[in-house]
């Protein structure tokens, strides 16, 4: 019955897929007006998949960890201070809500992270908003990756960087997070994706640095755990950046954040 359910939830990204080629086909559509309706399709099919597992889940009394359900939300780059939280005497955590694609703070000595596949070619979420923001030449930069084995760049837990090209930010660090049910020492892997992204930063002289919540989409992260890995790996490069900023896109994620940061950061 489990694995109806998640062949049900993905109904929304297989079909936004296939409607896609098929309006794109159509001579008196726009790209620009095809897009937006199958993102106004996948947006309603993800709210439906959200309740079907909530609905489901107390019918058949098997639990769900709603942290793993895909929530859409709007863009919310306001401008917001977002928490502001202190590292050390020269280095700030801020988490904010917003668009990782947009953010910068001063075109040169930062970098955005994104959160990569062990090819490095782009997906889903926000790896795949970020490809689409700094344009091809981000793909083509990392074809020119060496693989480590067949198909594979970047390795779970590892980090690269390239340049940001399109995006405002000046750099890319591409890290591949674990996937939650699957990695055999998920926690170890998430530490390693924050850790080696930082490391990467650091030795590339990056002093400002923005993270997605790696793992925590698709990936199936719980989101409680993996808030104070990240913000744990962040706390041991306290010295070595003057800022690192979360950059997250939904409530629920930004209130676990804020909540787990206020928990590592201000212990005594």
């Amino acid at each position: 019955m489990r694995r109806r359910l998640w062949l049900t939830c993905g109904v929304g990204s297989l079909h936004s897929n296939s409607i896609l080629r098929s309006i794109l086909d159509s001579p008196r559509v726009s790209p620009i007006s095809a897009t937006f309706a199958v993102n106004t399709f996948h947006t309603a099919a993800l709210r439906y998949r959200s309740d079907l597992i909530t609905a489901l889940s107390s019918v058949l009394s098997f639990p769900v960890k709603t942290s793993r359900v895909v929530r859409t939300v709007t863009s919310m780059a306001s401008g917001d201070e977002g928490a502001v939280f202190k590292l050390s005497d020269s280095s700030l955590l801020k988490i904010v809500k917003g668009d990782i694609t947009k953010w910068s703070i001063d075109g040169s000595s930062d970098a955005i992270v994104t959160p990569a596949n062990e090819r490095m070619l782009g997906g889903g979420g926000a790896d795949g908003a970020i490809h689409r923001a700094a344009g091809p030449e981000l793909r083509a930069a990392c074809y020119q990756v060496p693989e480590v084995r067949p198909g594979v760049r970047c390795p779970t837990g590892e980090a690269r960087i390239t340049p940001g090209f399109s995006l405002p930010a000046s750099r890319v660090i591409h890290s591949v997070g674990p996937i939650y049910d699957t990695d055999i020492n998920p926690k170890k892997s998430l530490a390693n994706s924050y850790r080696n992204s930082l490391r990467v930063a650091k030795e590339n002289n990056i002093k400002y640095i923005a993270f997605p919540a790696i793992s925590c989409g698709i990936y199936g992260y719980p989101f409680d755990e993996a808030a104070v890995i990240g913000i744990s790996a962040i706390k041991e490069f306290a010295n070595d950046f003057k800022e690192v900023h979360f950059v997250l896109f939904a409530d629920d994620i930004y209130s676990v954040w804020v909540n787990k940061s206020k928990e590592v950061l201000q212990k005594a």
